[in-house]
């Protein structure tokens, strides 16, 4: 049993020092149970007057459980303290890398300060081709809505240009039917007056002794 203890200790990679350590709180419990296991054999129980027999196995098993406890309770206790342990380990790491990443930090930047100042510079270029372009397109937009709007309004002012000499050739077209028909009415008029007096001539007689013309009506 001993040397199985050692052997999960080797194989479990521990430094010396603590390995020797479990050895010295477990290597007991090894030779108790070696020793039990081989003295548990010898009690055989086959007939009910066998008293002895049965109070030696009551007392081997209330020894072997005194024993799990406390191998249970050492167990507890290691492993509450190798969690300790660990927690003041993770605390001390934390602390010496939040000291020292600053410093690491530090000097990447300037063993790669060429790197870092052409990215910089890139990156820089890159903002500045973006706002040209961004400035370009809001130009061009702005362009495009002014010459839209300038277009709008001109066929505004074309629309009211052509309504304005659409209204004027009409009171214009009025104005000259009005005309010509005033035109033709006098014209009908003075036809009409001068029919009347032709009419009016040829109904005259002249007389052969005054030669005054008269009508016969």
């Amino acid at each position: 049993m001993e040397n199985n203890l050692q052997i999960i200790i080797k194989d479990s990679g521990l430094e010396e020092t603590k390995a020797n350590f479990l050895l010295t709180n477990f290597q007991d419990y090894f030779k108790i149970a070696s020793e039990w296991e081989l003295k548990a054999k010898t009690i055989i129980v086959n007939d009910p007057n066998q008293k002895t027999e049965m109070q030696m196995a009551r007392v081997g098993r209330l020894f072997l459980r005194e024993k799990r406890i406390a191998i249970e309770k050492s167990r507890k206790e290691l492993k509450e303290q190798s969690l300790r342990e660990g927690k003041a380990i993770d605390g001390i790491a934390n602390v010496l890398k939040a000291l020292i990443e600053p410093i690491e930090e530090y000097l990447d930047k300037q063993e790669h300060f060429v790197e870092i100042k052409q990215k910089e510079e890139e990156e820089l270029k890159r903002i500045a081709e973006e706002k040209r372009v961004a400035d370009e397109l809001l130009a061009k937009e702005k362009v495009d809505r002014e010459e839209q709007e300038r277009i709008r309004l001109e066929n505004e002012k074309l629309k009211k240009e052509a309504e304005v000499k659409e209204k004027e050739r009409f009171n214009l077209e009025k104005k000259i039917n009005a005309e010509r028909l005033k035109a033709e009415a006098e014209k009908n008029k003075l036809l009409e007056e001068q029919k009347k007096l032709k009419e009016k001539l040829e109904k005259q007689v002249e007389c052969p002794f005054c030669h005054n013309k008269f009508n016969l009506n």
